[in-house]
């Protein structure tokens, strides 16, 4: 099996899938992020596309970073200065070339994660 990632995000406060949230993906060389796409959620809160296809997987450490405060702002929540979750980072390994599936359960003061399938 080829491996390759995707992500989505639900909403838990609000019973929805989050939509256009921005999600950076970073691969993890020791000390160094290295940057490799940015993508939003569409109105599934998934994204269009995979995150990391099969042409491009390797193993390794990688870190997706959601920007829950802008969309936290966007969606008309109560906003706070400074806002309790703004940038929510999920560092997380890769060990095999299998689906690897990181979500995101957000709501304004806590979040939750999982290795999906």
């Amino acid at each position: 099996m080829t491996g390759y990632l995707t992500t989505h995000v639900l909403d838990t406060a609000r019973g929805c899938p989050a939509e256009d949230l921005r999600i950076e993906l970073f691969r993890i060389e020791g000390d160094t992020r290295v940057k490799l796409k940015t993508l939003v959620t569409n109105d599934d809160g998934r994204t269009d596309e995979q995150i990391l296809p099969a042409e491009d997987f390797k193993l390794g450490e990688y870190e997706l970073v959601f920007h829950a405060g802008a969309y936290l702002d966007a969606c008309g929540t109560p906003p706070e200065s400074p806002r309790f979750l703004d940038i929510v980072p999920i560092r997380f390994g890769m060990s095999e070339a299998s689906h690897y599936h990181v979500p995101l359960l957000l709501s304004p003061f806590g979040y939750s994660t999982y290795r999906g399938s």
